[in-house]
């Protein structure tokens, strides 16, 4: 019992930990639902064959909806270590690992040329240092959702305003202004 408990302790100390040091990293882990995870698939108009990158992926479950839903391939970026391991885990046993691919780095150090969609839950200081990255590496017409913090500069094409979700497209017109 004694063991259990140690193991117990240690596990809710690396959790913890893993919870401050993601946050000076770009965003502390708060798991979105899975309603608003294929509200945000549904919104980007994903197709079977993109490919989607999240920023920060998690557990991964943006990733293996991608995958399983859609027909997606996915690629998760993650600096946690926990997360990455949980995320690897979770892909592993779905049998998506043909599909799904997970990235243990800094988000800001990852190239991003290659994705179709890119999801965003991270806050706002972190978007606005990241608005120039996907500027230059994403190709006109890739979509971006944000959940929650806005791309300030970025082509808004549609808003969720109860869900608090962003698309914006590279390329496009700011919403509201015409051609």
């Amino acid at each position: 019992m004694q063991i259990l408990v140690s193991i117990l302790f240690f596990l809710v100390m690396i959790f913890l930990m893993s919870l401050v040091s993601t946050n000076s990293k770009g965003a502390p882990w708060v798991p979105t639902s899975r309603q608003v995870v294929h509200t945000m698939l549904r919104m980007a108009e994903l197709k079977a064959g993109e490919v989607v990158y999240d920023l920060g992926c998690g557990d991964g479950r943006v990733l293996i909806a991608a995958a399983r839903r859609f027909g997606a391939r996915a690629v998760g970026i993650e600096v946690d270590v926990s997360r990455y391991l949980w995320s690897v885990i979770c892909v592993t046993l779905m049998g998506l690992w043909k599909q799904v691919r997970i990235i243990r780095g800094d988000l800001f150090s990852v190239d991003l040329r290659e994705a179709d969609v890119v999801f965003a839950y991270l806050l706002q200081d972190t978007n606005d240092r990241l608005k120039d990255k996907l500027r230059l590496e994403l190709r006109p017409g890739t979509r971006i959702i944000a959940n929650t913090f806005v791309f300030s500069t970025l082509p808004l094409v549609a808003v969720d305003e109860q869900l608090h979700l962003y698309l914006y497209r590279i390329g496009a017109p700011q919403k509201g202004q015409r051609d």
